[in-house]
């Protein structure tokens, strides 16, 4: 037997209950389906969109790859605004109003990386 860590796919799998992950986190399990639900909102909104702009003619695509492309730079430009960062807030429900939402939060470590 190897000394190397286990790196197939089974030891590599993200346990489904976050009660067993090693870095749990500490946040309302209600808020994180919340979250997690607009968030797949979000994805179909964005997909529906662009797919209706292509059948319509629209939109020309070359590549499922131009396809994927497109599609992050949607997310990123939506998650990168007030209002998208609002839409989030308020499905999980807080209520903040788009002016707000702060898109420069700073991530606050416990310990010195």
């Amino acid at each position: 037997m190897s000394d190397s860590a286990d790196l197939s796919a089974d030891a590599l799998q993200i346990p489904g209950d976050p009660a067993a992950s090693p870095f749990k986190l500490v946040l309302d399990p209600t808020m994180r389906e919340r979250l997690r639900k607009a968030l797949l909102d979000l994805i179909e909104n964005h997909d529906q969109e662009l797919a209706k702009y292509a059948a319509e003619g629209f939109l020309e695509l070359d590549s499922c790859k131009e396809y994927v492309e497109l599609f992050a730079r949607y997310l990123r430009d939506t998650m990168g605004s007030k209002d998208g960062v609002a839409f989030l807030l308020n499905a999980c429900g807080f209520a903040v109003p788009a002016e707000e939402v702060d898109l420069n939060r700073q991530t606050r470590w416990k310990v010195q990386r």
